[in-house]
């Protein structure tokens, strides 16, 4: 079996008396280490996929595993447990805490974690070594951008999961960010899943999976993985 591993999924949410279906028989893998990308229009499913994957949202058939434990069997408690133990969560709009410095919203992680990094330790490793004592409104964009990632990072996660990372950025941070999670999957080992409308991006991943109208139209292995710093959008 697959690290990450989606069987025939099918999600339906309830809208008064109307039943809109999100995912419909979505089944696609990805290997331990592995940077993924899912592609696709928005409304394509991509966040629906990230949020039953990330132990957000639960689906309506089908199976979805994560190093080998069943996570859709899980219950509300355990998915709390998997959420604050073995994900990381890299979001558009990086979600920091914006009365805590830059080195105190890593230190989130220690708090809820067993094993965390040393937080300054991490804030270095993501270019931050000098912005410890900043808050966000201190820091730009990529900066905060950084610091998220830095605070998932630093939870040890068995994957970490990206829904738009550059979405708020601009085009030389966003390839910065980018660089910064290709280099995590490669020093680590971590698996990093990335969802965005830009296809630009599938050149930096190890796997392709894209989406439309809820469904998987592909999913390939890339084995010309390009460098984020030679990409172009």
């Amino acid at each position: 079996m697959s690290y990450v591993e989606f069987s025939h999924v099918g999600k339906n949410y309830k809208m008064g008396e109307l039943s809109i279906r999100a995912l419909s028989d979505v089944s696609f893998s990805v290997e331990k280490g592995e940077v993924c990308v899912i592609v696709g229009a928005s409304g394509a499913g991509k966040t629906t996929i990230l949020n039953i994957l990330g132990g957000m949202d639960t689906l309506t058939e089908g199976k979805v595993f994560l190093d080998g434990s069943e996570i859709s069997a899980y219950n509300k408690k355990q998915l709390t447990t998997y959420r604050r133990y073995e994900i990381g969560f890299v979001f558009q709009f990086y979600n920091l805490v914006q009365n805590l410095t830059a080195l105190e919203n890593v230190e989130l992680a220690s708090q809820i974690c067993k094993d965390s990094m040393d937080a300054a330790e991490v804030l270095g490793l993501v270019g931050l070594a000098d912005r410890t004592a900043n808050f966000p409104a201190q820091l730009s964009g990529g900066e905060q951008q950084r610091a998220a990632i830095a605070r998932a990072l630093a939870k040890r996660p068995k994957l970490l999961l990206c829904d738009e990372p550059t979405g708020a950025l601009d085009y030389q941070t966003g390839k910065q960010v980018l660089s910064i999670l290709q280099d995590a999957a490669r020093k680590t080992g971590m698996t990093v899943i990335i969802i965005t409308h830009n296809r630009a991006l599938t050149a930096m991943a190890d796997r392709v999976v894209e989406v439309s109208s809820g469904q998987i139209r592909s999913e390939y292995r890339n084995e010309t993985v390009v460098p984020v710093e030679q990409i172009v959008w």
